[in-house]
């Protein structure tokens, strides 16, 4: 656990994404990054991006990067991604590919080596039986920030309001320790100002009432946002209630406060006849390496709703992760 002393919050505001109906549109990328990382030193920037598991994902092999915590204790040594991992900006000269009618092929300048969704959809196996799930990604706003103990200079705070971890431009001294302690690879550092760069939460929007643009955007409505001490919001349901909202990569100790539905419905392996078998594509071993061995209960309860509801005996937790209504999802539990 932290050394310092974390301001307990008031309200912790939670995000729950729903993996079943993740369809990979990059909506909420897109309305992140032209929201709040335009300005000169994020190009490479993303503070919300859909990657593609199994896959190297952003930056390149994070989960693999070390930090958070080990049996309470921070992990300071951690790597820190290199702008390679993360992608190096280029340019598709779009007035030649597309107007000017160039023959062959009219190379991206600098000649790309890596990029966010550089191994989109590849995923693993042969087809028939290739697989692969959407995985959206944004700092999680933990409630023990393996990166606000890092900083040597009290630079990351925690909100009292709603729980969101900030960074004070006016502290950082641009010393990248929280980019190593970090686990998910979500902090950034701006090298034409000098400072660390992460998620805010969208929490100007949040203090109006209005949920964050990668919520309000969601195409596939995969995204619920609220306060988790409200017994009526459909994030309180899902993560206390009936318990089938995750933490993603629970033993890096850091408790996140962006939580995940696993995906309990998908496409099914076929024989060489082209014959569907019982057997998931999706490896149970792959949602357990994601989400830690409690995945298997999780998994259970959500398959005997959705049979409940099929069934027509109805099913609450069903109708929840539906969202019919928008204002069920990410209006009502901000106001």
């Amino acid at each position: 656990m932290s050394n310092k002393m974390l301001v307990k919050p008031n309200r912790q505001l939670t995000y729950v994404v729903d993996l079943n109906k993740c369809i990979g549109c990059q909506t909420c990328t897109v309305a992140c990054k032209k929201l709040w990382t335009t300005s000169p030193g994020q190009e490479f920037m993303y503070w919300r991006n859909v990657e593609t598991t199994p896959g190297l994902g952003y930056p390149r092999n994070w989960e693999k990067k070390g930090g958070g915590y080990k049996n309470g204790v921070l992990q300071k040594d951690g790597h820190k991604p290199t702008l390679d991992e993360y992608g190096v900006p280029f340019e598709y000269d779009y007035a030649a590919r597309l107007f000017e009618g160039k023959k062959g092929r009219v190379k991206p300048s600098p000649e790309p080596r890596w990029a966010p969704n550089w191994d989109e959809e590849q995923g693993t196996g042969e087809y028939p039986n290739n697989m692969f799930q959407y995985l959206p990604r944004m700092c999680n706003h933990c409630e023990n920030p393996a990166c606000l103990e890092s900083c040597p200079n009290d630079a990351i705070y925690k909100r009292a309001e709603d729980g969101l971890n900030i960074v004070n431009l006016d502290k950082c001294k641009g010393r990248q320790e929280c980019i190593k302690a970090c686990p998910y690879g979500k902090v950034y550092f701006n090298t034409t100002d000098q400072k660390a760069n992460k998620c805010i939460g969208c929490f100007p929007r949040i203090e109006k009432g209005v949920a964050p643009a990668c919520v309000a955007q969601c195409v596939g409505r995969a995204m619920h946002v609220g306060f988790i001490d409200d017994t009526e919001s459909s994030v309180y349901k899902l993560a206390k209630l009936w318990k089938v909202a995750m933490p993603m990569h629970p033993e890096f100790g850091t408790k996140p406060n962006v939580l995940y539905i696993p995906p309990f419905v998908g496409p099914l392996k076929e024989d060489e006849n082209g014959n569907m078998l019982a057997t998931q594509k999706m490896p149970l071993e792959v949602l357990q390496g994601l989400f830690g061995p409690d995945v298997v209960g999780v998994l259970d309860i959500l398959r005997a709703e959705r049979e409940k509801k099929m069934a027509g005996q109805g099913s609450a937790l069903m109708d929840t992760m539906i969202g019919e209504m928008s204002d069920s999802m990410m209006i009502s539990p901000l106001t």
